[in-house]
């Protein structure tokens, strides 16, 4: 990216909504997509918009998923086009040719206008998200949009608004919730071994220093959502699955949460420590709060504890707990207690591997983990994701969780600006949580 593609990533990223005043329930969109089916494909085209290091790792997985094609490449850096596709060309991925988009900021709109792509993968800048999301829906595709989905409650209802004026999925890609623990988790869930859910857990402690200040990739506009935004920046990954155990939206919702935030001292500290002294970044004020807390209360009285601090040196933390009536799971590491257990002490969740061992990792696990990708679950993620539209399902995870689990950026955001006052989450299913069934 240039220097004026980063002046305008700068600015937008200021131009974000504390989003209190947009939390209004618009009129409907159309009718609901609530556990619509995708047309039965035997072949699923794939265009994908952002070459960068995370849509390099999609193509990798897509590409191999059997049934799948790499139909088109767009990026606003022509040669991270072209490597991509030189990739697949090495590795016999490319069956016909691919079409390639690279003119500039528009070029996806190209992509957008062909008639011969399924699925639409976004793996660009967060501001692009959801303009690319409802362009692609407006074109007749389906898209499928990387973490978070939106970062404002206007972004999450134009996602819900437009799904249903198209009768088009929106999905997130939300790739936590293929992990191996969190499937087999929610296999026991489903058991019920814990009971009755009472609360749950989930974080990103994830120590990005480094990436944030990186003259490359994410480093180019990710440190900018820091400078003008405070709460919780990245939500998903700890959240979602947390909302697939307590079916978010399929038998309960969120209702209210409550955000504070601590200073900021982090970003600052490391910049002073590995930066030069006359590095313009020296001079950056960061709104963003080392370290953020919410609370999310749902409908059915369920708590989910919800953290986010990527500015700490830390090891790696989803948190990733689930508890209830009968037991508890705690990850990292991966943990059970039961109730009535011999003792007083977790147990290894490998002893409950056999019975709850997660059907799609039986199936493809190995091949998964030889893949790569976060450990397997991105190539766990696109399967499934091909399979749903191959054979006629509906996703996993459709817009009404992308909207819920990105709406606590910007309710966040209004707590911690209002001394921590209780916000409200939009019904984004307009009542169809009481009746849909769980994931």
């Amino acid at each position: 990216m240039d220097n004026s593609s980063r002046r305008d990533l700068l600015k937008l990223a200021g131009m974000a909504s504390l989003g209190a005043g947009l939390a209004r329930a618009q009129s409907a969109g159309g009718k609901s997509v609530a556990d619509m089916p995708f047309q039965p494909k035997e072949t699923i085209r794939i265009g994908v918009i952002g070459t960068g290091g995370r849509g390099n790792s999609l193509v990798d997985n897509f590409s191999v998923v059997p049934g799948v094609q790499i139909a088109a490449l767009c990026d606003t850096v022509k040669d991270k086009v072209l490597q991509t596709q030189a990739k697949l060309d090495r590795a016999g991925k490319a069956s016909q040719p691919i079409a390639l988009f690279h003119s500039d900021d528009h070029a996806f709109e190209g992509l957008l206008k062909r008639d011969d792509i399924d699925l639409v993968v976004i793996a660009t800048p967060w501001i692009w998200h959801v303009p690319m999301a409802v362009a692609g829906m407006k074109q007749g595709h389906h898209v499928a949009i990387e973490v978070p989905a939106a970062r404002t409650m206007e972004e999450c209802w134009d996602m819900v608004n437009t799904s249903e004026k198209t009768q088009r999925h929106c999905i997130q890609l939300e790739n936590c919730c293929y992990g191996y623990n969190e499937m087999m988790v929610l296999n026991m869930v489903r058991a019920g071994l814990f009971g009755e859910l009472t609360h749950g857990g989930a974080a990103y402690n994830h120590d990005l220093r480094s990436i944030l200040f990186s003259n490359e990739g994410e480093g180019l506009w990710r440190r900018a959502e820091h400078l003008n935004r405070d709460g919780n920046l990245y939500p998903t990954h700890g959240l979602g699955p947390v909302a697939h155990y307590m079916d978010v939206n399929r038998g309960d919702r969120f209702d209210t949460l409550v955000s504070m935030s601590s200073i900021s001292a982090g970003l600052q500290e490391y910049r002073k420590q590995k930066l030069e002294a006359g590095d313009p970044r020296q001079k950056e004020v960061y709104k963003e709060g080392d370290f953020n807390v919410s609370l999310i209360r749902t409908v059915k009285g369920r708590v989910i504890e919800l953290e986010h601090n990527v500015s700490s040196p830390q090891p790696y933390d989803r948190i990733n707990l689930i508890a209830g009536t009968k037991g508890i799971f705690r990850d990292y590491p991966a943990r059970v207690y039961l109730d009535g257990a011999r003792r007083e002490a977790f147990e290894s969740l490998d002893l409950y591997k056999e019975k709850y061992e997660p059907a799609l990792w039986k199936k493809i696990g190995d091949m998964a983990k030889e893949i790569g990708g976060h450990g397997g679950m991105d190539y766990v993620m696109a399967y499934r994701l091909a399979e749903c539209m191959k054979l006629g399902l509906a996703p996993d995870i459709d817009v009404y969780d992308a909207a819920a689990w990105s709406a606590p950026i910007p309710l966040s955001e209004a707590s911690v600006a209002n001394g921590s006052a209780p916000q409200k989450f939009p019904d984004f299913t307009r009542g169809k949580w009481q009746t849909r069934k769980p994931v």
